[in-house]
């Protein structure tokens, strides 16, 4: 046991593996496909692509059938907890997601999706440069997805740069670093803090299938 401002506390499990690789590996993707698209690497743009869509798939299953505190259920909330949330001088660290990072969380997955599936229609035949369901709509409509593409990826961008920034104050501000956990997958809390509670493998299994079937039909689409 330690102190935390002259309470009790314990290492307490927060976040699961899933949670925490996806996470990286989120962080990871992004950059690279940036910089692929930047310097004409399409090919790796697109493979790239498909991974980050399969891992997006994992993380949406994962959050309704995954750990307690991986589900949208433990820390999506509605507009009043999330202003008492930003208004409280409250310096005891949450078990999970605080209720304006859930939606941070929802609002980044979301444009995520939405870049995805935008990038499978997007692109311009005659420089070969295409999503891999670019034949299934016309170049009108290819042309305003690749428009609707490259403007969400500032949306992402954004929401990437205010993620920086709540970490930054929270390690700042309230001494409260928010980067250690989602590497080590556990925090001090307070003694008596509901610690995560695992999802079984099998469930993790599935989503993967499910994510790994979502490519297959894609690619399918594309032959």
């Amino acid at each position: 046991m330690s102190s935390h401002k002259g309470a009790a506390t314990v290492r307490t499990p927060l976040w699961d593996w899933p949670v925490r690789i996806i996470h990286w590996s989120f962080a990871l993707l992004i950059p690279a496909l940036w910089w692929t698209a930047e310097n004409g690497e399409m090919g790796w743009h697109t493979s790239i692509g498909t991974i980050l869509m399969q891992l997006v798939v994992i993380r949406l299953l994962w959050g309704f059938v995954g750990s307690s505190t991986a589900r949208f259920s433990s820390f999506v909330r509605g507009p009043g907890a999330v202003l008492k949330h930003l208004r409280s001088q409250n310096d005891t660290p949450t078990a999970g997601h605080n209720p304006a990072g859930g939606w941070s969380v929802v609002v980044l997955l979301g444009l995520m999706a939405l870049q995805i599936g935008l990038g499978l229609f997007a692109g311009d035949p005659d420089d070969g440069t295409t999503g891999p369901l670019n034949h299934l709509v016309s170049s009108t409509a290819a042309s305003r997805v690749t428009d609707l593409h490259e403007t969400v990826f500032y949306l992402i961008l954004a929401m990437i740069v205010l993620h920086l920034a709540a970490i930054i104050y929270y390690r700042v501000i309230k001494r409260d670093n928010l980067i250690a956990p989602m590497i080590t997958g556990a925090r001090a809390m307070p003694a008596g803090t509901t610690s995560m509670v695992k999802a079984p493998v099998w469930r993790l299994i599935a989503c993967i299938v499910a994510a790994w079937l979502t490519g297959w039909v894609v690619w399918v689409g594309a032959a």
